[in-house]
């Protein structure tokens, strides 16, 4: 609403002038105080075409009075200061008020530039009128209605009295416009009412007293975000204000202060002082309201009778008195207090920084000089998947424990602590979590069980068979170890920087290297019982376990005791009362992990090339070649580890290969041999730099060596070219290089790095890649047949032509893939239930290569 405040003093009264105050809780005017204005910006007293003079910031003269307006005199909002003026309202008694006063506060972006005040009821207002000793008043009652005894609104609530407001001055010919303006309102959570905000007397802990020696602690506290630090915390203590300790409720810790009729207060320490000032023993005394208050205390000062001021303590004060009320401090507990304090670290959600986390600092930096905490991790916030905070009254809260009963505490715990940054608000549902457990939770789960199981059967015992030294096992057992210890020195790391986020990727990036790479890599080892590979996985799963159960507690749990307490009398019984893991530096080998690293990107490569490629990926193929910095340096071992993930029968160099000529392009690494290149002119980048020279300059780019141009650009970026017998630069933007694989070879490449596959596919190599499928068909009969994976099978077999060929030829190697002692060649007979309890085998049947085949576990 914007009304008119007549001008009853000074030379804006003499025009007839009324300042056009505004506001947007028409409720506030019966107890409007005074009028501000900003002392730095121009005011104008404009005649309007309807004969009226109205005072308005000159920024907003036209949008508020419009263009047919006549300035009649221009002031400065300091010149404006103590203006007197007719308030809206007389209802109820303001005394020595209504005059203008200085707001740095007000603004000229919207409204008139005058601002209504009501200090009773805006933080801004209290400041500014407290500058001029004008009075609070309050006419609403504590339930939010205005008092019985004002006239016109009495007892009503205080929004719905808008409307009877605004309808009186209007009819009084005080309001000049009423708009629907949309602006930020505080309403209730829960029921949605609007809520009003009101000054009230308090009593207060003057922290402002302590601002710097709060913000010494600060600077020598770990924040972690760090920006909290000198963020939102420390911005916080910067424009420290006076803690309000006391509230007006029933429940809580009275305020042990005694008020007598006179004024004089007695603060009371503990219930023994209070028993000597009342006379009486309080010893079994409740020190909570009701027994609390009918405690009556002659007053020290001038012997009348006082009793407890009405308010209670602030519950933050019994937060932040935690660290040495927990011991019952001063009176006991001192040994344990003085050993516990400050805290080295403390967590809770990032809104505590003005509570928790800021009441903690007060008290013990007034109390005992110092901070409660060393460290503390700012928590974010917990949303639902759709990104909104959880409400009861939304529908969308998720119940911690159904949530942890549907998957576990150990995934919601995993999820909170190291799926994200734990000071980031995060979105939780079921589907989040199901993730954490898919990933790393099942991937930890599966890779125990697989130890256990080819433990179990190769007879294999922990801490007693003899194990190979590390020195003598296999590089990719030497790789695992040497990455478990990696991985503890970082998540070690981690963890004393608070940083658990970091921790878990570290720790989940290992568990799936474990089991996706070294265990996959390592099966027919297993198969076979090979002590150096189980002993490997065993010490690997030891430490990994002991990795994660600060964050997973009970499935760590369970492993340690099925793997580990259970097979030694030397460890401790619990995975939590054992040490952390202490990394064997001389056990981390830089120099493996990079080779390693090198062999798993060229598997990648050429799982890349493979998918460009109509050769699927069972198919045996001859060769691959490779080009990489390192290649030449990598051992025997990894290079058939490459080999054998590709599926070919080797690798070889690409500087090897005949008639490649050596390295290719440089900074690419793509023969010649493999590779056929050419480069065209980019007609648009060209025509931006050449002009009318463009063609001729692209029949020279053409007509260059393609091979030659292309190294020269991948090296320097730019390129020579002859036109017309000058020679020119191009660049990379000029030049578009094509690259297409020679027939009957698939190359991919990225950084440097290529891998080429041979795709000649001879008779023996389909032969090969035949016994590949059958082994993929074994197997998943052996799934259906509901078989352990550690069970030895007899398979017998039949079919014609090329399939009976590669089964003859592969046979050995087929067995040894699906666990069989039998490998035979003889007539199969028929499924049916019959057949198969009358000869044990399961039977199945291939129609596209005709292949038959039965199946049954083996007794030897």
């Amino acid at each position: 609403v914007y009304v008119r405040c007549a001008v009853t003093g000074g030379p804006l009264a003499n025009l007839g002038a009324a300042l056009l105050v505004w506001t947007t809780t028409p409720w506030t005017l019966v107890s409007n105080t005074a009028v501000a204005v900003n002392p730095d910006v121009n005011y104008v007293a404009a005649r309007t075409a309807d004969g009226e003079v109205l005072v308005v910031a000159e920024p907003l003269l036209h949008q508020v009075l419009g263009t047919d307006v006549e300035i009649l005199v221009r002031y400065s909002g300091r010149d404006l200061e103590l203006t007197p003026y007719v308030a809206p309202f007389d209802l109820v008694p303001i005394p020595d008020a209504h005059f203008v006063v200085l707001g740095d506060y007000v603004t000229v972006e919207d409204g008139t530039g005058l601002v209504h005040q009501s200090p009773a009821f805006g933080a801004e207002d209290l400041a500014v009128c407290r500058r001029y000793n004008l009075p609070v008043v309050n006419p609403i009652t504590t339930d939010g209605h205005f008092e019985a005894d004002v006239p016109l609104v009495g007892g009503m609530f205080f929004k719905k009295a808008d409307a009877t407001l605004v309808l009186d001055l209007e009819r009084r010919g005080l309001l000049f416009r009423h708009v629907p303006y949309e602006h930020s309102y505080p309403h209730c959570w829960r029921c949605h009412t609007p809520l009003l905000y009101y000054a009230q007397l308090s009593w207060y802990i003057r922290t402002t007293a302590v601002k710097d020696r709060l913000l010494a602690e600060n600077k020598r506290t770990n924040w972690i975000p760090p920006t909290i630090k000198t963020g939102r915390y420390g911005d916080w203590l910067e424009h420290n204000i006076d803690w309000a300790l006391s509230r007006n409720r029933y429940w809580g810790t009275p305020l042990p202060i005694w008020q007598c009729e006179a004024g004089h207060h007695t603060v009371v320490a503990s219930l023994s002082e209070l028993g000597e000032l009342a006379g009486q023993d309080l010893s079994a005394l409740d020190p909570h309201r009701p027994y609390v208050d009918d405690v009556r205390l002659p007053c020290p000062d001038c012997g009348g009778p006082a009793r407890r001021v009405p308010e209670v303590i602030d519950g933050w004060y019994d937060s932040g008195a935690m660290p040495f009320a927990q011991w019952g401090y001063p009176h006991t507990g001192t040994a344990e207090f003085e050993a516990s304090y400050p805290a080295q670290f403390i967590c809770e959600a990032i809104d505590q920084t003005r509570g928790w986390f800021y009441t903690l600092m007060v008290i013990g930096t007034i109390v005992f000089d110092r901070s409660s905490y060393q460290n503390v991790v700012c928590l974010g916030h917990i949303l639902d998947e759709e990104g909104r905070k959880m409400s009861k009254h939304l529908g969308n809260v998720l119940e911690p424990i159904a949530l942890m009963d549907a998957h576990g505490a150990d995934a919601v715990r995993w999820f909170m602590a190291a799926s994200g940054s734990p000071w980031q608000s995060r979105r939780v549902g079921h589907s989040t979590i199901q993730e954490v457990v898919r990933k790393t939770l099942l991937t930890y789960w599966n890779t125990v069980s697989f130890q256990s199981l080819y433990a179990r059967a190769a007879g294999w015992a922990p801490y007693t068979a003899p194990v190979p030294s590390i020195a003598d096992r296999p590089a990719l057992d030497r790789w695992a170890l040497s990455e478990a210890h990696r991985t503890a020195q970082g998540v070690d790391a981690a963890m004393e920087a608070f940083d658990t986020q970091r921790a878990g990727k570290l720790v989940a990036g290992y568990v799936e290297d474990l089991s996706n790479w070294y265990v996959r890599r390592s099966r027919r080892r297993f198969w076979a019982g090979d002590p150096s590979a189980l002993a490997t996985l065993h010490e690997c799963v030891y430490v990994v376990t002991l990795l994660m159960a600060p964050l997973t507690p009970f499935v760590t749990e369970r492993v340690w005791q099925d793997m580990f307490a259970s097979t030694s009398t030397e460890l401790p019984e619990s995975v939590h009362l054992a040490a952390w893991p202490s990394v064997d530096g001389s056990l981390v080998d830089d120099e493996l992990a990079g080779q390693m690293a090198l062999v798993r990107r060229l598997v990648e490569l050429g799982r890349a090339t493979r998918a460009g490629s109509a050769v699927k990926t069972r198919q045996p193929l001859a060769r691959a070649v490779v080009a990489a910095p390192g290649w030449a340096d990598l051992p025997g071992e990894l290079r058939a580890q490459l080999a054998d993930e590709l599926n070919v029968a080797r690798v070889d160099s690409l500087a090897d290969l005949e008639g490649a000529g050596g390295a290719g392009p440089a900074g690419d690494g793509v023969a010649t041999a493999l590779v056929q290149v050419t480069a065209k002119g980019n007609f648009r980048a060209l025509g931006r730099r050449f002009g009318q020279r463009t063609p001729v300059v692209a029949a020279a780019v053409a007509a260059a060596d393609a091979t030659e141009l292309t190294a020269a650009l991948r090296a320097r970026g730019v390129a020579t070219v002859t036109v017309d017998g000058e020679q020119v630069e191009v660049s990379s933007d000029d030049v578009v290089v094509t690259e297409t694989p020679r027939q009957g070879w698939a190359v991919a490449s990225d950084g440097g790095e290529t891998v080429a596959l041979d795709l000649a596919v001879t008779p023996e190599l389909r032969r090969a890649g035949l016994a590949r499928d059958v082994v993929r068909l074994l197997q998943e009969a052996r799934k259906g047949a509901g078989l352990e994976v550690s069970d030895r099978i007899e398979v017998i077999w039949q079919a014609d032509g090329e399939m009976a060929d590669a089964l003859r030829a592969h046979g050995g190697s087929v067995a040894e893939e699906v666990l069989a002692v039998a490998f035979d060649q003889r007539t199969v007979p028929s499924q049916g239930a019959a057949q198969q309890a009358q000869t044990g085998f399961v039977t199945g049947h291939d129609a596209e290569t005709g292949l038959r085949f039965g199946i049954r576990r083996s007794e030897r």
